[in-house]
């Protein structure tokens, strides 16, 4: 693993770092201030991880950016859960940041974000327990050297934070295999008879959507093992506009973007289009509308002006206008080319065109969708 980020290293800058080299610097700046008491293995205490996640100003002048933006609260129960013997599910629907915060929290609290199970429909019972060099298996029988620890067992061993995504999306056998090793702390390798014992400062978050219930859903004896925090849509148009332009910012500078004059008006369209659509009614409350079949959130807002400046900058004045995000927000939109698309037009013709100052992304709206 380390000859291969070496590699990486020689041939150019990451394109997406790890939180924990992303921000380092902050990082390093909130251990140097952070004279709290700090859990076992812990980098920081639970005071300077919540700092980290919800930005502040240090003494010595450090500003501390904002990771996530939403209630101080909800960050102060996961970040304590995770001081106690409790696993954290962060539950919400697609685009809350679910991905997001897990990895920030791992990144403050265990220095290393990177222990991590990408939950799927073929996610093994290996990839949480442990699996098998077959050809030290082979050649020598079962033995420690023949054995690859998964990202779980590794974190049990090293008294660090592993990460599950899309915990629900896992077949429920394999889900079954966190019990013993949320309920008892250990993880039996029968093959072997030994045992592997969770050291102190372990512990697991894992993620879950809103919108996957029934796929594979958590057993009762699962959930019990978890302290869930709802992560909730952001509660204002003024909050989602925020955290649209500050993700938008930090892609925009991790790939090396040009500089676009003021974007704000065109982010604002997109996140009230997607906010109506969304909750079925416009801002002003006084017309119903249809929402269409995806999720149109926060994330895919960020993905649609991200996208929009890339055309302004490499292919128009550098401005971003109405015609540079209009066939993202369509595409975002209208996922079921007869259903959307019906709900697309209503709202085009009915809303948008009559809204004072958006002639220009009326037209734009139309021109996309010819």
């Amino acid at each position: 693993m380390t000859a291969f980020a070496d590699t990486a290293s020689a041939g150019g800058e990451a394109l997406r770092p790890h939180a924990e080299h992303a921000f380092a610097d902050e990082l390093a700046a909130l251990a140097a201030a952070d004279d709290r008491p700090r859990p076992a293995c812990w980098k920081l205490s639970p005071w300077a991880v919540a700092t980290y996640l919800l930005g502040g100003t240090l003494p010595d002048g450090t500003l501390v950016t904002p990771k996530y933006v939403g209630p101080r609260r909800l960050v102060e129960v996961a970040v304590s859960t995770l001081a106690t013997d409790r696993a954290l599910l962060l539950l919400g629907v697609p685009g809350t940041a679910k991905t997001w915060v897990s990895e920030h929290l791992a990144a403050a609290v265990s220095g290393d974000s990177t222990l991590l199970v990408q939950g799927t429909a073929g996610t093994p019972e290996e990839a949480v327990r442990y699996g098998w060099n077959y050809a030290q298996l082979l050649a020598q029988g079962p033995s420690r050297e023949a054995l690859v620890p998964s990202p779980v067992m590794r974190a049990m061993a090293d008294g660090m934070t592993v990460r599950i995504e899309e915990l629900t999306r896992i077949p429920a056998d394999v889900q079954d295999a966190l019990i013993t090793i949320l309920s008892e702390k250990t993880l039996p390798v029968p093959e072997l008879g030994q045992e592997v014992q969770a050291v102190r400062g372990f512990n697991l978050i894992a993620t879950a959507n809103d919108r996957d219930r029934g796929v594979n859903e958590l057993s009762g004896a699962l959930r019990r093992r978890f302290n869930t925090v709802v992560l909730p849509l952001p509660a204002t148009p003024e909050a989602e506009v925020d955290i649209v332009s500050r993700r938008v910012d930090q892609i925009g500078r991790s790939l090396d973007l040009p500089r676009t004059p003021d974007s704000s008006t065109e982010i604002r369209r997109v996140v009230t289009v997607f906010r109506e659509l969304r909750q079925g009614v416009t801002e002003d409350g006084r017309t119903r509308l249809k929402s269409p079949s995806g999720t149109l959130s926060t994330a895919e807002a960020i993905s649609v002006v991200t996208g929009g400046l890339a055309l302004a900058a490499h292919f128009g004045d550098g401005v971003l206008r109405p015609g540079d995000v209009a066939a993202g927000v369509l595409g975002a939109v209208v996922r079921d080319a007869l259903a959307d698309k019906v709900v697309w037009q209503e709202y085009v013709e009915t809303v948008v065109r009559e809204r004072d100052g958006w002639k220009d992304f009326y037209r734009a709206c139309r021109e996309a969708a010819a």
